[in-house]
Parts: structure tokens; C-alpha cells; sequence
């Protein structure tokens, strides 16, 4: 990849971060990050958010949904906070979130669904 190309995908990763994630946690994010994580920071923004979440060929909603049940089956129960909280920003609906964590419960298990519903739960009573 040329550096033009990298510096192309970091911009439009940043840009793509902030409208999912929000100015308030890539700020925090940026804030954070030191010499121990500075390249996978920059790894995350250029391949996750400057290429993958930047694709049209799926919505940043169903990306979201994607992600949702993903880490909700995988038990990444801090990202997946983070994502219900973005879902705010990428148009995936409370009952879209909940519909997509019962394909969880089906194909990665009741235990990671419940977790998940738990965490949802939290989320949406504290931002109402």
C-alpha cells in the first residue's frame, strides 16, 4: 500500500470513526493512546474504520448489527457497550438489536444472548 493510500484510508477512518463512535470517545481515544498502542490505533482507524466501515456496499446500520452480534457471541462485553452506544449514531433501532440477539442465542448460545440483553438494558435505560 503506498503512504498516500494509508494516509487516504487514516482520514476516512477518522472521519467514519467519528460518526459511528462519536468526538467524545475518539477524542478520548486519541488522548489515550501513547507509544504502547499508538500503532495499532493507527491500525484500527486505517483497516476497521478507513476500509471496512467506510465500504458501501453494506449500511453503517447493518455494519453495526454485524458487529453487535459478533461481539455479543464472542463475549467482548466492553466493545459491545461501545457499540450499543454507537448504534445511536449508525440508525440500528432497540428492536432491531434485540431481533439480531436472538440469532445469537440460536447459533452462539442463551448465555451470550442473556449477557448481551443485560448490557443493552443498561445502556438504553442510562441514555433515556
Amino acid at each position: 500500500m503506498t503512504k498516500d493510500k494509508k494516509i487516504n484510508n487514516f482520514n476516512q477512518g477518522m472521519k467514519t470513526r467519528r460518526e459511528v463512535l462519536g468526538n467524545i470517545h475518539v477524542d478520548r481515544a486519541i488522548k489515550n493512546t501513547n507509544q504502547i498502542d499508538k500503532r495499532f490505533q493507527e491500525f484500527i482507524t486505517e483497516s476497521a474504520w478507513g476500509t471496512l466501515w467506510s465500504n458501501e456496499k453494506l449500511s453503517k446500520r447493518d455494519r453495526s448489527l454485524i458487529t453487535i452480534s459478533l461481539l455479543a457471541a464472542l463475549g467482548h462485553d466492553e466493545e459491545l457497550e461501545m457499540h450499543f452506544n454507537a448504534s445511536k449514531n449508525t440508525g440500528a433501532t432497540v428492536d432491531e438489536i434485540s431481533e439480531a440477539l436472538m440469532h445469537v442465542a440460536v447459533y452462539a448460545g442463551v448465555p451470550a444472548s442473556n449477557n448481551a440483553l443485560k448490557i443493552l438494558k443498561r445502556v438504553f435505560k442510562e441514555s433515556n
